[in-house]
């Protein structure tokens, strides 16, 4: 498939630097799983657009303040540098997206958390032990374990995607709006961004009105902000993120769906989960380990019913995982009616509420 054929406009002014307050006030377009019938409302209209007996799934990661500032340092020559957490590969190092990439090298040492500005006070050092193919530069950090992720904690900035990075700097306040309520497992360097509209309050209605929730995690990564590269989507290689499905959870999701329950998949973070763990007749086996799972139009969906998620990057993976869901076409119309009508894109958006197209013959993974 050509990358083009995912390709719209967007207005900049359509790009949210802040969320809505409160969380559940964000606007919400939902479309059905036919025609093109579309309603404007709000994520505080969800328990009445759910069923009694459907089942969210949400993501419970817990972002990590990711974004670290500081100067590389070889023999005497110093240089600003900024990295962005990507992967943990061991209890002290982490694979990172690092500015300016193309001058750092293999044995380079690293002084992270001082000032953008000055780069002084740093107080988190590591070396670079390896430099990737695709740019990834591979860290490891004079501290381990829980030390480490408390150093991290300290110094680091929350890691806003690049959209809102380049036209202000992370700030106290994106510490609490960059975060899920629900956040439980710490690991992601992204946030599952459709989880961020519930409130404790949206919840309890939620679950008074017979809509149960059940976590699974997905420890997002930096990758999930890279464009696809090239012409087609045949080339473009999907960076890999950590999940796991409980016991438990797995279980609780295969219950509701024998009893005739919707599965609800809060984000494209669960979806990719829930669909790499699916049999072909749609049951969710536990999960733990590595998924990489690229979905394109033609893909079909085994395991997910209805999909909540934010408004996405023309051309990027997730726009096209969307309209494999519910037809490039559908979604495409959406967005325009969604652009025209003022709704706010991307992170710190307004969200959808999809329905997943009907089958049709075929089955391609998109791989």
């Amino acid at each position: 498939m050509r990358v083009d054929d995912f390709d719209f406009d967007l207005p900049e002014e359509c790009i949210a630097l802040r969320p809505a307050e409160p969380r559940e006030a964000a606007r919400l377009l939902v479309l059905g799983a036919r025609g093109d019938q579309l309603a404007d409302r709000r994520i505080s209209d969800l328990p009445a657009l759910l069923r009694p007996g459907d089942l969210l799934v949400l993501n419970d990661t817990k972002v990590l303040p990711a974004r670290l500032t500081g100067v590389r340092q070889r023999g005497g020559a110093r240089a600003r540098v900024s990295v962005t957490l990507h992967k943990r590969v061991a209890p002290d190092t982490w694979q990172v997206f690092a500015k300016p990439a193309r001058k750092l090298k293999t044995g380079d040492r690293l002084a992270l958390g001082g000032s953008a500005a000055d780069c002084r006070g740093a107080t988190l050092d590591a070396g670079i032990t390896a430099i990737g193919p695709r740019g990834e530069v591979t860290l490891t950090f004079d501290l381990s374990g829980p030390a480490l992720d408390e150093a991290i904690e300290a110094v680091g900035a929350m890691p806003l995607p690049p959209y809102i990075a380049s036209r202000r700097s992370a700030d106290g306040r994106d510490r609490r709006d960059y975060q899920t309520v629900y956040a439980q497992r710490q690991g992601a360097v992204a946030a599952p961004t459709a989880g961020l509209h519930f409130s404790d309050a949206l919840l309890d209605r939620l679950h008074s009105a017979g809509i149960a929730t059940v976590n699974i995690t997905l420890h997002v990564g930096a990758g999930t902000f890279l464009p696809v590269s090239g012409e087609t989507t045949r080339t473009h290689k999907m960076h890999s993120e950590w999940g796991e499905i409980s016991t438990s959870s797995a279980g609780a999701i295969n219950r509701c769906r024998e009893r005739g329950g919707r599965i609800v998949a809060v984000g494209t973070t669960c979806l990719r989960l829930l669909e790499s763990a699916a049999d072909p007749r749609g049951g969710v086996a536990p999960f733990r380990g590595e998924t990489d799972i690229f979905i394109l139009p033609g893909y079909r969906f085994r395991a997910v019913d209805m999909l909540l998620t934010n408004f996405h990057i023309p051309r990027s993976t997730l726009f096209m995982l969307v309209c494999a869901f519910c037809g490039t076409g559908r979604m495409k119309r959406a967005y325009g009616h969604a652009i025209a009508a003022g709704y706010r894109f991307y992170s710190y958006g307004d969200a959808c509420l999809l329905s997943r197209e009907p089958p049709r013959r075929g089955y391609a993974d998109g791989g």
